[in-house]
């Protein structure tokens, strides 16, 4: 039995348009689940240009390791992803498996076999039969379409209880380009990627290395910025592909002016894809936002706010609506980064709570309780010590999340 839909479920989902030299099909190819999409296949046009962020686990996966040889070439005309088994943990059967797939998707697509991306997520070591795959690729081939968008982000889901799509249409110079997203994620989220998968997509014509530098720096202020449970996947993976299919000014650098809608858009897409994953935190029903100001550099920044996200005590106190600011304290001074606790601030919900080194005289408990009541929780921390900042976002710690892990395999 699928489990609820997370109270943080987007009231409706955007409408994802056609993408000039993407078609997409969906097919069950009983992986595992029952009743339901498990196997996802993207066409790519021609001279289709990618960058991939991935784990950085040590244990991932064969098609992990598959991605990060192939897309050393940039180039890219198709992507398969199945669900329901994350062919990790397998030895040499799992880089036979991805072998089988890639050979069969090459020769199907006319195109070279490191030009074909892989993702597999699911249990972790267990072998994937990937026979199945193999047989389900040739009548996929015969179902692409130019807007399947919907059925694409349903048919990467496990534990997710909705599908995580994301639009934004942008100009390079005076030309209109499209960027399409889809991801799914839901428990085993930590930075280094944050345990999901996400794809991007686009129809602007950039050359592979200016759409790696693009895409690193908007993963570290988005999946890389988001926890659920501090548990990095072996299958974490993010590609950006750009089929080159749009029609506007040649663009080289990053640094191009022409350049700066496209990155806005590209990071919003990013960041709406992030926070959708952890609003679909294993038994979340909270959304936290964590911002951190007056830490020694940017980095020291994000480490504390991570302490944070990533504290169990102050998980559960905000599943409980608890206002225990004690917690906060706690997690700001293990974090292991200069703060300075005597000029330590803290505010929850725009309330401030505690500042320097005790709570705040007369403070009233109230109104930061009816904060903590809602569903989106903001706290900010600044440690006094310098100008370094970071936000960071997080889910709250249910008795759901327990119910969700204790019975994954069954």
């Amino acid at each position: 039995m699928a489990p609820p839909v997370s109270p943080l479920a987007p009231a409706s989902y955007p409408h994802l348009p056609p993408l000039a030299g993407v078609r997409l099909a969906t097919f069950a190819s009983g992986l595992r689940y029952k009743g339901r999409t498990d196997l996802l296949l993207a066409e790519l046009a021609p001279k289709t240009t990618m960058a991939g962020v991935y784990t950085k686990s040590l244990s991932s996966s064969a098609p992990v390791d598959w991605c990060r040889k192939a897309g050393a070439k940039g180039k890219a005309r198709a992507l398969v992803v199945n669900s329901g088994n994350a062919n990790a943990f397998t030895g040499r059967a799992g880089m036979v498996s991805v072998a089988a797939t890639v050979k069969a998707m090459a020769k199907l697509a006319a195109c070279k076999e490191t030009e074909v991306f892989v993702s597999s997520t699911g249990t972790i070591g267990v072998p994937l039969p990937h026979e199945k795959i193999v047989a389900a690729l040739p009548k996929a081939m015969h179902a692409l379409k130019a807007d399947a968008w919907m059925d694409a982000a349903q048919a990467i889901m496990t534990t997710d209880t909705y599908p995580k799509l994301a639009t934004r249409h942008v100009r390079i110079g005076d030309d209109l380009v499209t960027i399409n997203g889809i991801a799914k994620g839901s428990g085993m989220i930590a930075p280094d990627m944050a345990t999901m998968l996400a794809y991007v997509f686009t129809d602007a014509a950039l050359p592979a290395k200016l759409l790696q530098e693009l895409l690193t720096k908007g993963a570290d202020k988005s999946f890389n910025a988001i926890t659920v449970d501090s548990d990095t996947s072996t299958s974490d993976t993010l590609i950006l592909f750009a089929t080159g299919q749009a029609k506007h000014p040649r663009i080289t650098h990053a640094n191009d002016p022409r350049l700066k809608e496209f990155k806005a858009g590209l990071d919003a897409v990013l960041l709406e894809l992030a926070h959708l994953v952890v609003k679909d935190g294993e038994g979340a029903t909270k959304f936290v936002e964590i911002r951190i100001t007056g830490a020694a550099s940017a980095k020291a920044a994000k480490r504390i706010g991570m302490a944070v996200a990533n504290s169990p005590l102050i998980k559960t106190a905000i599943a409980g609506e608890d206002a225990n600011w004690g917690r906060i304290v706690m997690a700001v001074g293990k974090a292991g980064e200069k703060a300075d606790r005597d000029r330590l601030t803290i505010r929850i919900g725009g309330f401030d709570v505690a500042c320097n080194g005790g709570a705040v005289p007369d403070y009233d408990e109230a109104p930061v309780t009816a904060h903590m009541k809602g569903q989106n929780i903001l706290i900010e921390i600044d440690v006094g010590v310098g100008k370094g900042k970071a936000t960071v976002w997080t889910c709250d710690l249910t008795h759901g999340y327990i119910d969700i892990n204790g019975s994954y395999r069954t």
